[in-house]
């Protein structure tokens, strides 16, 4: 197939291109000018320049594709001005989808995400799985990008119903190789390997491997149904911060945290970092939208790509260990455990 790529250099992004050079597809890859291309390094893919705003430039870059995988999205806990995010998060999504129908694409895969899943309630103390089913609340919208995410989901569901080939996945929380930015989960890995991780809050995330979520959009393509979303994340892999502390602890022999900070006291942290960063112009270093997302037990069953799509289920641990490695090998530890 002839397969069109927006988001390509991003992490889920140059992931999939390879998983998709794998399998004997051709990738065209919409980049921006100026995109740090490190994560598609040794691919062969027809690399074309612009940008998902451009809506009147998209249907031609596009043709000639067969699938179109729109995973590009602006992804801050912070900005100064939000207008960008919202412009490229849900205009964006607006103009590729009814570019790529226009192109002829027979399918469109969009990627969201699991902020769009209704969370998790605890059941005697223990938080359940949810699934693609769980309504969500306007309470769980808790940041602009939370937000924008879901603005583009709704465009995206409902130009699903109006027959456009469109189907939905939402990754949960990956990690792997290729995290050239690194993402905020693997920040944390990051930041826990050169030492400057020294607390923890209480909140938990469902690991899954980046290869895995590459391969779901792909299975998501062949096999999902027009209108539906599939969660992609790992079965296994619903763990606290805690349990991947101490996994990472075995792995590495880098000392864990001890110190598990309450969301109080994390919540005043941040409101005044973000105070700060108002004058200063610089990203907190703890984000409001991330403290307020970490209030959350965040686990999901992705049962249903399971089931429909095959997605496969490279255990967590293993997820761990090939980022670990992947940022040990590219320059990011600065101190070895």
């Amino acid at each position: 197939m002839n397969c069109f790529v927006t988001g390509a250099s991003g992490f889920i992004g140059s992931n999939l291109v390879s998983e998709l050079e794998a399998r004997g597809h051709h990738v065209r890859a919409l980049v921006r000018k100026g995109s740090d291309l490190r994560g598609l390094e040794g691919t062969a893919c027809e690399k074309v320049y612009g940008d998902v705003t451009q809506k009147e430039l998209l249907p031609d870059l596009i043709r000639g594709c067969d699938w179109c995988f729109h995973v590009a999205a602006v992804y801050h806990l912070w900005m100064k001005d939000y207008t960008p995010m919202y412009a490229a998060n849900v205009d964006g999504t607006r103009n590729i989808i009814e570019a790529a129908a226009k192109a002829g694409c027979s399918r469109i895969v969009y990627t969201s995400t699991v902020g769009c899943i209704g969370l998790p309630k605890k059941t005697a103390g223990i938080a359940v799985p949810t699934d693609e089913d769980t309504p969500v609340t306007g309470a769980q919208m808790s940041n602009p990008y939370k937000k924008s995410k879901w603005q583009a989901e709704v465009i995206a569901r409902d130009l699903a119903s109006k027959g456009l080939p469109v189907v939905i996945v939402n990754p949960t929380a990956p990690i792997g190789p290729k995290d050239v930015k690194p993402t905020p989960t693997g920040q944390v890995i990051v930041d826990y390997l050169n030492g400057r991780m020294p607390a923890y809050l209480d909140t938990g995330l469902n690991w899954v491997h980046v290869r895995d979520v590459a391969i779901g959009h792909i299975l998501a393509a062949e096999k999902g149904r027009i209108g539906e979303r599939y969660i992609l994340g790992n079965a296994n892999g619903n763990w606290k911060m805690k349990e991947a502390f101490d996994l990472m602890e075995e792995i590495t022999g880098v000392p864990g945290p001890k110190l598990r900070i309450p969301y109080s006291v994390a919540l005043l942290a941040a409101h005044i970092d973000e105070t700060i960063s108002k004058f200063t112009g610089k990203p907190p270093k703890a984000p409001l939208g991330g403290v307020h997302m970490a209030k959350y037990t965040m686990f999901f069953s992705p049962a249903k790509a399971i089931k429909e799509l095959g997605l496969p289920q490279t255990p967590p641990r293993q997820a761990i260990v090939d980022a670990i490695g992947w940022f040990r090998g590219h320059g990011y530890v600065e101190k070895l455990g």
